[in-house]
């Protein structure tokens, strides 16, 4: 099912979770997953649910295949999801360059020449102008990067008049800081803040409509109210006595 690059990209994974273990379950831990083959890998990333297997594997609206994004996309591996809208996913990176260092995937399994530059430009500008100020980064650099054919996006912060070095040395995440950094800078849906958008527009919209329609029948009944006036009824002279008839 998973390719050799997804193997040891995996496993990569599963290493770098385990230095959060104690240290007397680490080395074992450690032992035990550099030994195994891919095969028993891959069963036992089945076994305890790391991998889903089936419908999500092609469900990731890509051509991508054997791609490890197009996995992370369709939720077949697991990952720290901050964000997503209908173009991309945004992930925490667990061997970051620096604390908050996020990656963008596309969902559609396209390369730099396939993507269009303007398709990720509103909701990389939001993941970033979002972990700036939580993370008190002076700036966020935005670099492109591909593998597996799969173009991605690094959105690095930079602290303390840093400057960026992508050839220095990563280090891995430890659990704690990941799910640290996921309930600071996970954001709500930019789809499901559009709905909201739209329902709330439409709540404003059916308030104004009524409001004018209370006005109309407020007028009308107004209206209706002045043309009920009764007139004044003719005063009956009947009682009087008539004037005496003029002799010529």
């Amino acid at each position: 099912m998973l390719s050799k690059e997804q193997i040891e990209f995996v496993k990569k994974q599963l290493l770098s979770q385990i230095d959060s273990l104690p240290e007397s379950q680490r080395s074992s831990m450690k032992e035990q997953i550099e030994s195994m083959s891919d095969q028993e890998l891959e069963e036992f990333l089945i076994k305890n649910n790391l991998i889903k297997v089936g419908e999500n594997q092609n469900n990731s609206n890509t051509s991508g295949g054997g791609c490890t994004f197009c996995l992370l996309v369709s939720g077949t591996l697991p990952s720290n999801k901050i964000a997503e809208n209908e173009k991309a996913i945004a992930i925490l990176e667990i061997n970051p360059i620096s604390k908050g260092h996020v990656i963008i995937i596309p969902k559609e399994h396209v390369n730099s020449k396939e993507l269009k530059p303007k398709s990720l430009e509103s909701f990389t500008k939001e993941i970033s102008e979002n972990i700036k100020p939580k993370l008190k980064a002076e700036k966020i650099e935005i670099i492109p990067s591909e593998l597996f054919g799969h173009i991605i996006l690094n959105l690095i912060p930079l602290y303390n008049k840093e400057t960026l070095d992508l050839d220095a040395k990563r280090y891995k995440a430890s659990e704690k800081e990941l799910s640290e950094l996921k309930s600071l800078l996970e954001i709500k849906h930019t789809e499901n803040k559009e709905s909201e958008k739209e329902i709330e527009q439409g709540k404003k919209k059916n308030t104004k409509t009524a409001k004018v329609k209370k006005e109309k029948s407020s007028e009308s009944k107004t209206k209706k109210k002045a043309l009920e006036i009764k007139k004044p009824e003719k005063e009956d002279l009947s009682h009087l006595p008539k004037a005496p008839r003029r002799i010529p």
